[in-house]
């Protein structure tokens, strides 16, 4: 392979590799059939709520009576062998006196009763047979003894325990081989049945709520990941043309046609991306096995993801290199393809109309899709809306900087370049002014890996601010009581505070809060309404009550507020989010005691977390793909640079004048880049708070983390000036006979 086209090369293996991994990623990200399930031939599922998918809320509940009914039917079934009823409450195992972390769910055990006060236990927990554990669950610690382990996650009670425990029904699990039609025809509108790999869907709402997060984070990483793949192999691939000038010139001397050109160029292209793609999708492949582990470790992913190989991924992923680096080459060709032999063969020249019609008429497209996404994103209803439009409108906004660059490249030498005195700075000046589709070929990595530093700090920082300001509002004045590796307060730490539970009024799940103060049979609300209200208990009991009267005012909101007991005795896994003022003495298990500001910002510190992984990975994506571009686009220009330097040796200048030139070009090559990528990042951020500010009803300010940002050109500016003068330096040392 000629070294003027491993830069094309290295471009392609690098974009395929990232789109495959994170192709890949995403396409794996699917719902897994719990394990207690895997054994059932069908599940049937209670009916599901009427909310929005991504609130991830549990199927309304069948009352005992309904689901010993419902099973009932389904055992005379032919071909039913057996008919379990499956229940799940909150039980968190302790561990030499602390709560085992992610560990939080019990179950009925679906084998022969383990008898009463007896369970049995994942054997990961350490317990041996005949001893006893401390379980935390809602009412407080409950001590079982181990009758026997198992290999599936969690704590498991005999059927008359796990009634106590869980009393709402949402699955049955049904094993032997029926028709599957007849079973719908005999759960009709009472459930749903779930066969195959449906029965992932019933997965727990917590798994499905990390795996959706999970899902956004791969699919905006996968979407930078894309991008970053059409911006850096259709740039590099059409730079990579452009140095082929006067090799284009020996061949339109020798007789060869414009077309013939075209055709080779486009060849040469296509086969140099497949040979690369071919090689980027297997590492692409390796990268996503070493990853995955990490997704389900920072909890972007649930307990038990694996990479799946997707055939679609695996072909999106390859046909995207040879046909961006067609794609890249196509203008090139065009355009070089016409100059004439004694043109493109000039020693010396000065680039004619750096910008062509066609690259102002998709400059000026991109322009007006970075406005349409900002108006977009500034009239959505919705915060995920807005951060898909802020998106596209960053990456609109790059692609566009990218394209005008040559028309404000001079402008821009002038301003850096002019107030410096000196043959050094007159020849990097000149040097970049009379190759300014060079100049801008190379600053293109550099604007890209600024451009996504400027827009992902900003927006992460942007809402964080904005998420702030809120919660300023509703912390308390005393030191607060706060779970500790815990989901919630149980009533043993808790004492009698506001309990967190679920009901369900017409089928859609809403917030109710438990708490003293409410009568029985009675209802609060947050603003008037009806004066009374039906609702569906946690255990399937359906109870109608009566409105007396508005909640008052405090930390913790819902939309409906209920007395404590009852909710307590229809969601025995109900568990409070915090106690204040804490009470005197030591904090029980799964609880510590907090400052104040904890109260609400304990509520978001799995966000906080998430957001911050989330970021790691945007930037990791992002800048290291635009860092490894800086270095192999300079490459490709230092391998052509070598008559320019020859030309300044024999015109009396020294090697180091030669390199302090070059390493000055490279370096105002990296400010033209940091310039233009800000500046594009800057007004991505900008729309995006002027739009959150507008949803969130107040001022949201513009930041971003300027040292993060002044990392990223310093790197972007070592690996240049390095990826151009270590070139440089080889060539000036070898002898005048070997140039």
């Amino acid at each position: 392979m000629a070294r003027d086209r491993a830069g094309t090369f290295v471009a392609v293996l690098l974009g395929t590799t990232i789109v495959t991994t994170f192709l890949l990623l995403l396409a794996s990200a699917r719902p897994r059939v719990p394990e207690r399930f895997e054994g059932f031939t069908a599940v049937v599922q209670s009916p599901a709520a009427a909310n929005r998918a991504d609130e991830f809320v549990e199927t309304v509940p069948w009352p005992a009576e309904t689901a010993r009914s419902l099973a009932g039917r389904l055992r005379v079934v032919p071909g039913v062998t057996a008919v379990t009823i499956d229940r799940d409450f909150y039980a968190q195992p302790l561990r030499d006196g602390r709560p085992v972390p992610g560990v939080t769910r019990g179950h009925a055990w679906h084998g022969a009763d383990p008898g009463a006060g007896r369970a049995v236990v994942d054997r990961d927990l350490g317990v041996a047979v005949g001893e006893s554990v401390t379980v935390l669950t809602g009412a407080g610690p409950v001590r079982f003894r181990v009758a026997a382990h198992t290999d599936l996650p969690g704590i498991h009670v005999g059927d008359a325990e796990a009634a106590r425990l869980g009393p709402g029904v949402r699955a049955i699990g049904v094993s032997g081989s029926p028709d599957v039609t007849v079973l719908r025809a005999v759960v009709g509108a009472d459930g749903t049945v779930l066969t195959g790999d449906d029965r992932g869907l019933a997965e727990p709402r917590n798994d499905a709520r990390v795996r959706w997060i999970g899902m956004q984070v791969l699919t905006a990483t996968a979407a930078i990941a894309g991008f970053a793949c059409v911006f850096l192999v259709a740039s590099t691939s059409a730079f990579e043309v452009n140095q082929r000038r006067r090799e284009i010139g020996l061949l339109r001397a020798v007789g060869a046609t414009p077309r013939q050109i075209r055709r080779m160029l486009y060849r040469s292209a296509f086969l140099l991306g497949s040979a690369a793609a071919a090689a980027g999708v297997l590492l692409g492949c390796l990268s996503a096995l070493a990853l995955a582990p990490m997704l389900v470790r920072e909890r972007l992913e649930p307990v038990g993801y694996i990479v799946h190989w997707e055939p679609w991924a695996l072909t999106v992923a390859f046909a995207a290199g040879p046909l961006i680096a067609l794609i890249g080459a196509v203008t090139a060709a065009r355009r070089v393809s016409r100059i004439g032999p004694i043109e493109a063969l000039r020693t010396a020249e000065r680039e004619p109309g750096a910008m062509s019609r066609t690259r102002w008429g998709i400059g000026g497209a991109a322009v007006a899709g970075a406005i349409a996404a900002g108006v977009a994103g500034a009239t959505s209803g919705e915060l995920q809306d807005l951060a898909s439009y802020a998106l596209l409108g960053a990456m609109a906004l790059i692609a566009a900087a990218a394209l005008l660059a040559p028309a404000i490249i001079p402008a821009l030498i002038r301003m850096v370049l002019g107030p410096l005195p000196g043959i050094t700075a007159t020849l990097a000046r000149e040097s970049a002014r009379a190759a300014v589709r060079r100049t801008a070929s190379t600053a293109a990595p550099v604007l890209f890996t600024v451009a996504f530093a400027v827009f992902v700090t900003g927006t992460v920082q942007t809402s964080a601010a904005a998420w702030d300001a809120g919660r300023t509002a509703v912390v308390p004045s005393a030191p607060v009581l706060v779970p500790d590796e815990t989901p919630g307060l149980h009533d043993g730490v808790a004492g009698r505070a506001p309990l967190d539970s679920v009901v369900y009024i017409s089928g859609r799940a809403v917030v109710a809060i438990g708490m003293d103060g409410v009568e029985p049979g009675t209802a609060l609300v947050p603003s008037k309404g009806a004066e009374q209200i039906t609702v569906t208990w946690g255990d399937g009991v359906t109870e109608t009550l009566r409105v007396t009267g508005v909640a008052p005012p405090g930390p913790f909101t819902a939309e409906l507020f209920v007395a404590r007991d009852a909710a307590r005795r229809h969601d025995p896994s109900a568990l409070a989010p915090a106690v204040y003022p804490a009470p005197g003495g030591p904090a029980g298990p799964g609880a510590r005691v907090a400052a104040p500001a904890d109260l609400a910002r304990q509520i978001d510190t799995e966000d906080d977390r998430l957001v911050a992984t989330f970021t790691a990975l945007l930037l990791a994506v992002s800048a290291g793909a635009g860092a490894l571009a800086v270095v192999n686009t300079l490459l490709m220009a230092a391998r052509r640079r070598g008559s320019d330097h020859r030309v300044l040796r024999l015109s009396g200048a020294t090697g180091g004048q030669v390199l302090r030139a070059v390493a000055l070009e490279t370096t105002l090559t990296v400010i033209i880049g940091s310039l233009l990528g800000g500046a594009a990042g800057l007004i991505a951020v900008a729309g995006s708070a002027r739009s959150l500010g507008a949803q969130v009803g107040q001022h949201v300010p513009v930041l971003v983390s300027w040292p993060a940002t002044g990392v990223t050109i310093l790197i972007c500016l070592l690996l240049a000036v390095a990826a151009a003068t270590i070139p440089a330096a080889r060539f000036i040392n070898r002898p005048a006979a070997a140039r």
